[in-house]
């Protein structure tokens, strides 16, 4: 049995705390994290609270975004992660707006909780019993047989000290507002608790807003998050591309041994430069590094180019040496009508890694041209 993929999401003030003490809730993100965290959230199969969470913020646990929405419909997969409540006293109102706008809901309690919450639900939640105290692994099992693979967890302070104190934590993903609380006695983002005695893996650092948000790794990564790490890079570096109503916005990484050799961006250089070009113009083509090494872009590499002058992104990497590439989305026929540069490249040996659950995230920056 496979357990999900677990994120911790947690935005905190410079001291550590979650909110204040005045009777309104403290919103120490800002416009641009939390659009970060819908985005975090459509990427994700479930969405986990504890009960205090919905008590004090009364959340809806959505995702906002319509085009995010609609990615995950054409994916396949539900409009609406699951939404998944933790609650030991079972002191959960069925007024809550949680309960009644979109997605699947699901309640994990203990035989008192059951008790207390009676049929409330009925009709709102599942309810599923853990025994006679929260069992967090026995938790994420079920959660795992139920086909959840990566689940967020958006709090509060007591489940995540419980799930960092017992190791059951594969990321954390802290954004730091520029506030300072200083309120004795407000919630902070974890409680004191005996933690794994290990240093945790610093892996990105961005400004988000006025916001920083750190990415730390608790476990060892796997080739997949690694990639997920490296193409969210790519992506961000495409929000630095110079508006074009003619080409696309694309970012692109070129990475070796975990070490990042060189980065590029679409106009990076001139009007016509290519995100992977800017990018593989920044290295000498005689570096050993570039055989081992793989290309993350956020749109497939092009096939043929409007400048006979300029070589396809595609061929400049067969040209490199480079045998893998990892990409978000296809290109569309908004400028060429039959890109092929994925079949080139498989066609040449190449390894070829997509992932479609990045896609919107890489066409935002490209919602002004027609996408069909």
């Amino acid at each position: 049995m496979t357990r999900p993929y677990v994120l911790l999401s947690a935005a905190m003030s410079l001291d550590g705390f979650l909110d204040d003490d005045s009777p309104q809730r403290l919103l120490l993100s800002d416009a641009a994290d939390f659009d970060r965290v819908d985005q975090v959230r459509a990427e994700c199969d479930a969405i986990m609270v504890g009960a205090r969470t919905l008590r004090s913020d009364n959340p809806r646990l959505l995702v906002a975004a319509e085009s995010r929405r609609r990615a995950r419909l054409a994916a396949g997969r539900p409009e609406y992660p699951l939404k998944v409540t933790v609650t030991a006293s079972g002191a959960l109102d069925p007024g809550l707006r949680v309960w009644h706008e979109g997605g699947g809901k699901l309640v994990y309690t203990t035989e008192a909780g059951a008790r207390a919450l009676g049929d409330s639900l009925a009709g709102l939640a599942e309810v599923r019993v853990l025994g006679p105290r929260i069992d967090l692994g026995a938790l994420l099992d079920d959660l795992g047989a139920r086909g959840v693979r990566r689940l967020m967890v958006e709090g509060g302070t007591s489940l995540h000290t419980a799930l960092l104190a017992g190791d059951l934590a594969d990321e954390l993903r802290l954004a730091v507002a520029p506030l300072l609380v200083g309120a004795a006695g407000s919630p902070r983002f974890v409680d004191p608790a005996v933690f794994p005695a290990r240093r945790l893996v610093l892996t990105d650092v961005d400004m988000v807003g006025d916001m920083a948000v750190l990415r730390y790794l608790l476990r060892t990564e796997s080739i997949a998050d690694r990639d997920r790490r490296f193409l969210r890079r790519a992506i961000a570096l495409a929000r630095a591309c110079p508006p074009s109503a003619t080409a696309f916005s694309v970012g692109a990484v070129i990475v070796a041994d975990g070490e990042v050799l060189a980065t590029g961006y679409s106009r990076e250089t001139d009007e016509k430069a290519h995100a992977e070009e800017a990018a593989l113009d920044k290295l000498d083509p005689r570096d050993p590094r570039l055989a081992g090494a793989t290309v993350y872009s956020t749109l497939e590499p092009c096939s043929q180019r409007a400048t006979a002058s300029r070589l396809p992104c595609a061929d400049r990497i067969l040209a490199a040496g480079i045998g893998r590439v990892v990409i978000a989305w296809r290109e569309p026929s908004t400028f060429v009508r039959n890109c092929v540069g994925v079949e080139k490249l498989r066609d040449n040996g190449v390894e070829v890694v997509e992932f479609p659950e990045l896609a919107e995230a890489a066409m935002s920056m490209n919602r002004h041209l027609d996408l069909g």
